[in-house]
């Protein structure tokens, strides 16, 4: 009888899947257990805020150098740094004694680590993943729905019955662990050659720069980026305390039910976008900006909706819809920008795109606060729909007008 055996390019999805959810799981456990920080270092909202705004801080300003590094340098071992570096960072917050430590562990050593992650691990999926690539980063895209949900209720039972420096050790320790596995599970493995079958030189700094922002697409794809991550960065700040002031909802039962439904059905909706376009890629090739286009602009009404509705039942009707659009969106968030940007330039410019989203959607919270001053958190929901349709907007005219002139057609690997 024949041993079923998992070709390596699916197994460095479940490698890099797991990965990234620990990425997303540190970054999501500090959230969770910010009462019981607060309680025991006796620190007050404004330092666990500058806490916060550090680590966005870093990683925003990192992320761009990771993308350029990522197109330099040996991917794996980005990798392997990256998930040691910030499971390390975890692991020591959890012995923090005060706002110094904690800025330095959770925010620089936590947000600058984890930084270096997703432009190298995303560029080595795409050279694996031709014809299945949608669908390989739209996997990987579900630890990101997993680890944020998921992390939640693990890090609050464990910072509620053996403290929140427990959860802190807990994740860290495994991530260190999962680093070991992707350094002897993940391939070495250099840039593609180009079509004289000699090896690529590596780029320098000007030429990756010059080659990312010829691509006009890039900029209009960034920009709705943006507006995406303002409305997701809004919505993951305030939902909990809609929740909880529109319903009368407990915070631990507000803070589940704000994202429960929301990426529960986020994941079938990246499944699905990312089915289509694989699907359709070899013969239409604009298809996946396409999705991106129907993921915004089909979820901007159910966004509207959450900030209307008058009963619980349809306000979760709502966050699960506006979950399975964003989730089309999110199938295809690199993809698309690697139908115009050559291997050895993709993880620069993802770099550039996540500096982009992480600029703009930092903007979210104090808008959105500022906006419940004077009209109310109904008000500010709802407003969030137009960011929604601009970015939809946005990537039709990058497809209309450049899309075409700025594709980049590779050689397909099986």
């Amino acid at each position: 009888m024949k041993r079923f055996k998992i070709s390596y390019k699916w197994q460095l999805v479940i490698i890099l899947w797991v990965a990234y959810f620990l990425n997303q799981g540190d970054r999501q456990i500090f959230n969770v257990v910010i009462p019981l920080i607060k309680e025991d270092l006796q620190i007050n909202d404004v330092q666990i805020g500058l806490v916060a705004t550090m680590f966005t801080l870093v990683y925003g300003i990192m992320v761009p150098i990771a993308g350029f590094v990522g197109d330099i340098l040996r991917r794996k071992w980005i990798i392997f740094f990256s998930l040691l570096i910030f499971s390390v960072g975890t692991l020591f917050t959890g012995f923090s004694n005060g706002i110094i430590l904690l800025i330095l562990f959770r925010s620089i050593a936590t947000g600058g680590g984890e930084a270096f992650y997703y432009p190298a691990a995303t560029s080595l999926l795409g050279q694996f993943h031709q014809k299945t690539r949608a669908m390989a980063m739209s996997i990987h895209q579900t630890s990101l729905y997993a680890g944020i949900v998921a992390s939640g209720f693990i890090a609050g039972y464990i910072g509620e019955n053996y403290g929140w420096r427990m959860a802190f050790f807990s994740f860290g320790l495994i991530g260190i662990l999962w680093a070991l596995v992707v350094w002897f599970r993940v391939e070495d493995t250099p840039m593609p050659e180009d079509d004289s079958n000699e090896k690529v030189k590596v780029p320098g700094f000007c030429e990756i720069t010059r080659a990312v922002f010829s691509r006009k697409t890039v900029f209009f794809l960034s920009l709705a980026f943006g507006c995406m991550c303002f409305v997701n960065v809004g919505y993951l700040t305030w939902m909990p305390t809609y929740l909880h002031e529109k319903f009368d909802m407990s915070l631990s039962s507000a803070g589940l039910h704000s994202t429960l439904y929301h990426f529960l059905f986020a994941f079938f909706g990246v499944m699905l976008g990312a089915r289509i376009s694989d699907k359709l890629a070899l013969k239409r090739k604009q298809i996946r900006m396409e999705v991106e286009i129907i993921g915004l602009l089909l979820g901007a009404p159910f966004i509207y909706w959450i900030g209307i509705a008058d009963s619980r039942l349809w306000c979760y009707v709502a966050m699960g819809l506006f979950g399975v659009f964003r989730g089309m969106y999110d199938s295809n968030l690199f993809a698309a920008l690697f139908d115009v940007i050559e291997p050895r330039y993709r993880a620069s410019s993802m770099g550039i795109m996540l500096a982009f989203g992480f600029i703009i959607g930092a903007l979210a919270p104090v808008v959105l606060g500022w906006v419940k001053t004077v009209a109310g958190l109904e008000t500010g929901i709802t407003l969030l729909s137009v960011f929604y349709l601009l970015g939809a907007i946005l990537i039709f005219i990058g497809l209309k007008l450049f899309f075409h002139k700025n594709y980049y057609k590779e050689e397909v690997i099986n």
